[in-house]
């Protein structure tokens, strides 16, 4: 009986240690950060096909975001099932005018190839590959791999367009989200695929991605020339509902000094900053009211200062349909001029 006494003392000191050691670094991570950027360099990722999917022109999306607001910082997905829609049969023909659109203007485009790339569901695999083909779940000889095929075709073309300024590789590779074959991409396949690349561009540097509040960031970090991070504050979760994640910006500089220390990483950026409301299921079938419960103009700016307090130079923001929409088919011009203003603020 003493033994067991002393077991479940013991377990309640752990426990009473563990809550002290959280709460210790959630206050610190929240704990105000004195020398915050200045000023970070603004961006955005640009979907044509979520622009579509919303009723949108995407091209007329896409040349004010280039015109009206200004933007120089682009990430465009390229998306394989839209690419190749049969084997071996491809058509960049929306890709190319995007990124000619943008070296009209100098802007700088960051490319991201691979079968997982931004917007849900995630992973876009072109239907000929079938549900079960198994070069897409196995780690095994990939060599002639369709994925590896298609980056291989992807990079050859756009190796010198002007445009193009770096190369991502896969979206969030080790994040077990979204409706793909596999919960995470094989880290085999990934490093297959970054060493395609990495052959075809060997002069431009390349981007891996993770989860900004729920990885260690060591595995994509290592991998990367560049390492991007997303960051979102205003989450919606099924059967929870709405919250905050309650992480101050210095919980990214902490884990920023990782990456350099244990990574050799020294150059991050947030390539995913949530600038859009999360709700249950598709933004646009959400009332106004409660699109903007999670996002409108001034959290806006508080979610770029945040990111801006978290000491990234670069920052690409999430949301850019969005904006849009509101703009041109609901009259609330808000958040677009919200953004305007930013841009103004932080880009030289």
């Amino acid at each position: 009986m003493g033994i067991i006494k002393k077991t479940v003392r013991y377990f309640l000191v752990l426990i009473l240690v563990i809550l002290y050691a959280v709460i210790l670094a959630l206050a610190y991570f929240n704990f105000p950060v004195g020398n915050a950027q200045k000023k970070s360099e603004l961006g955005i990722t640009f979907s044509s096909r979520y622009s579509q999917d919303i009723g949108l022109d995407w091209k007329k999306n896409y040349v004010a975001l280039l015109d009206d607001l200004g933007i120089r910082k682009i990430r465009i997905p390229i998306y394989w099932d839209l690419v190749e829609k049969e084997k071996d049969v491809y058509d960049f023909s929306d890709i190319d005018w995007q990124l000619d659109e943008a070296a009209k203007r100098n802007a700088e485009i960051i490319l991201v190839v691979g079968q997982k790339v931004p917007r849900w569901p995630e992973c876009f695999i072109p239907k000929w590959i079938g549900e079960n083909n198994e070069e897409l779940r196995a780690n095994v000889d990939l060599k002639n791999s369709e994925i590896l095929q298609f980056i291989d075709s992807a990079t050859k073309r756009y190796k010198n367009h002007p445009a193009v300024e770096y190369w991502q590789v896969e979206n969030e590779p080790f994040l077990a989200f979204g409706d793909c074959p596999t919960p995470t991409i094989d880290p085999n396949m990934l490093d297959q695929e970054i060493e395609i690349v990495r052959k075809n561009v060997p002069n431009k540097k390349i981007i891996v991605t993770d989860s900004g509040e729920l990885s260690s960031w060591m595995a994509a970090s290592s991998r990367a020339d560049v390492f991007g991070t997303t960051m979102y504050r205003n989450i919606y979760k099924q059967g929870w509902g709405y919250y905050v994640y309650p992480l101050g910006p210095r919980f990214f500089r902490a884990k920023q000094w990782l990456i350099r220390t244990f990574a050799n990483q020294d150059n991050a950026v947030v390539i995913e900053l949530q600038a859009e409301p999360w709700v249950s299921g598709w933004t646009v079938h959400k009332s106004l009211e409660e699109q903007f419960n999670s996002m409108n103009e001034k959290k806006l700016r508080e979610i770029v200062s945040y990111a801006k307090d978290g000491g990234f130079p670069q920052i690409y923001l999430w949301g850019a349909e969005w904006w849009y929409w509101l703009k041109t088919e609901k009259n609330h011009p808000e958040v677009w001029e919200e953004m305007r203003k930013l841009i103004q603020e932080n880009n030289v």
